[in-house]
């Protein structure tokens, strides 16, 4: 997995601090590695003179993955360096870098036409920078002028979501929520300039970790909020691969089917992920499920030694089967909780609904590869700030793709027929959700008559008691009795695990994306407008990431609890 470190920061830097601001960033990338052993490294940084520069050959000293986005077509780029031998350099580094051009603006080629224009781009540039790394490494004198796009500028929109003279759309629906890609590391430097010290208060060469959430913390260790999302992150990636050699003989690959279609670049990155997220989700789900089944039963047991302890003498023994039966859930409920069982399973299942959005809507063309934005913000950006993690391996996921490679329309068919499906047999969401709800309403149904069932047999046997109860032995009236609190005690129990399931939600939740999905494919098989298409997908992959995050929310709630065997 990656650590996705972006950097800002001024040209103009004072000679005399370059080795010393050489030295700090060293040492920030070391204690990243130290802190996250498990994370590969890599950093954005579009090589501008100066800080950008800086920070990129420190980054090549250490091995560390290099990503450069360029705001317009590289000739033009080039101009704004200031010599020849700059260039030069600049050139040379990227031979062993990832490019990624940005397009926009008016110019179709990308060369701005105006000033103005450039700016625009610079800022657009910055955007991108803020949007897919998870620490933004600024090289800043602290004060909040210059020009759109200036390093004062992208440090404020990596902040609030807000560039002053900017806007990234028209539309922010989350920017009141919690975000969890605020953070950064503030290496104060000053400026080759009159007045270019840094602002009053700070000084040259101090060193913050600075967010929206927590303010400045001079520490040298990021805020613990943050250090447990990226922990979280080092956490999927050391499951992937404990577990590669399975993932890789038992994962569904969602491409196994398209061997006829040219596949874009990074495209087969994505879907490996989403295998590995997959496998993951089913295989802690398999263990959240034997863990309550288990937990359940021993509670049944527990209920019924407890009972035949209290009709029939002599049974001392049940009181010890009643204890070893608690402390073997409570075993159960710590280990389950010390690895994390049910946080592992929400969170990979999460993850990987998020990354089979995130793939079809590459191969359909509905995420604009030259976007600066991040196309999956809305995604969990409501829920707790240690799911961030999730958005990350999204975010790390979205800079595989390609910017400089739309897929091919013949994609758009191929994600219909595979993700919407046609709700009969086979593929595709449609029928999986039809299928699950037809489970789900069985095993409620169940669930029902086995409460109304108990509920006649302990009103018979109360009747049997009263008629009968003097004809009958001193045995027969126990064991009627045993057999009157069992039966509710096994419903309730049922009953119990069923609430711990969500069944009664999820029938409801299967059933609104069923008709999601089943108004989705109308709309899709009514038009042959390949844009149109588009729209309808965009639309059905909002709908499932809102799902999905109403899904782990209301499973949250649900965790393996040692509280289910009292």
């Amino acid at each position: 997995m990656k650590l996705t470190i972006g950097v800002t920061g001024h040209r103009d830097l004072l000679a005399e601090e370059v080795p010393a601001l050489r030295d700090i960033v060293r040492d920030f990338f070391l204690r990243l590695r130290n802190d996250f052993p498990d994370l590969d490294l890599q950093l954005i940084s579009p090589l501008a003179e100066g800080s950008d520069r800086l920070v990129a050959d420190v980054a090549q000293g250490l091995d560390i993955g290099l990503i450069v986005p360029l705001p317009m077509a590289q000739a033009e780029y080039e101009k704004d360096f200031s010599s020849a031998e700059a260039v030069e350099v600049f050139r040379n580094t990227l031979k062993t870098a990832k490019l990624i051009c940005l397009s926009g603006g008016s110019d179709s080629s990308g060369v701005p036409g105006s000033s103005a224009e450039r700016e625009y781009r610079y800022a657009r540039m910055g955007v991108f920078i803020s949007n897919h790394s998870q620490i933004l490494l600024a090289l800043w004198d602290g004060k909040k002028q210059g020009a759109t796009g200036g390093t004062s500028g992208v440090v404020n929109y990596h902040l609030t979501a807000v560039m002053p003279g900017f806007s990234v759309s028209e539309e922010s629906p989350n920017l009141l929520a919690d975000n969890e890609n605020d953070l950064a590391f503030h290496i104060v430097c000053s400026r080759d300039r009159p007045h270019g010290r840094p602002v009053q208060g700070l000084e040259p060469l101090q060193t913050a970790w600075v967010s929206a959430h927590f303010g400045r913390e001079a520490s040298a260790r990021m805020p613990l909020e943050y250090e447990i999302t990226l922990q979280r992150l080092q956490d999927f990636g050391r499951d992937k691969k404990r577990y590669a050699a399975m993932i890789e003989k038992e994962g569904g690959d969602v491409l196994d089917h398209a061997t006829e279609l040219e596949t874009p670049t990074g495209i087969k990155a994505i879907s490996d992920l989403y295998r590995a997220a997959d496998w993951l989700a089913l295989h802690f789900q398999k263990r959240v499920s034997s863990g309550l089944i288990a937990t359940h039963s021993l509670a049944v047991l527990m209920g019924l030694a407890f009972i035949l302890y209290s009709e029939f003498d002599g049974l001392d023994i049940l009181v010890w089967f009643f204890l070893l039966a608690f402390l073997a859930g409570f075993v159960l409920y710590k280990i389950g909780e010390r690895r994390q069982w049910h946080r592992k399973y929400l969170d990979y299942r999460a993850l990987a609904e998020g990354l089979r959005v995130q793939l079809y809507w590459s191969l359909a063309g509905v995420v604009d590869v030259h976007s600066t934005e991040f196309a999956y913000d809305n995604f969990l950006q409501k829920q707790d700030v240690d799911l961030g993690w999730i958005r990350h391996v999204m975010r790390n996921a979205s800079l595989l793709r390609s910017g400089n490679q739309d897929p091919p329309a013949e994609w758009v068919d191929w994600v219909i027929e595979r993700w919407v499906g046609s709700g009969v047999s086979g593929g595709g969401q449609l029928a999986y959700y039809r299928k699950k709800e037809g489970e789900k309403s069985k095993r409620l149904r169940r669930t029902t008559r086995l409460g109304a069932l108990s509920l006649w047999a302990g009103i018979l046997i109360a009747v049997v008691l009263v008629f009968m109860g003097a004809t009958m032995s001193v045995f027969q009236r126990q064991l009627l009795l045993v057999f009157m609190g069992i039966l509710p005690l096994i419903a309730g129990v049922r009953d119990a695990y069923s609430q711990k399931k969500a069944e009664k939600e999820l029938i409801k939740q299967y059933r609104f994306m069923q008709g999601i999905f089943a108004n989705a494919r109308r709309l899709l098989d009514g038009s042959d407008d390949i844009e149109f298409r588009r729209r309808i997908l965009k639309a059905l992959g909002n709908a499932a990431l809102e799902e999905d995050a109403e899904w782990i929310l209301m499973h949250r709630e649900r965790p393996l609890e040692h509280s289910g065997l009292q």
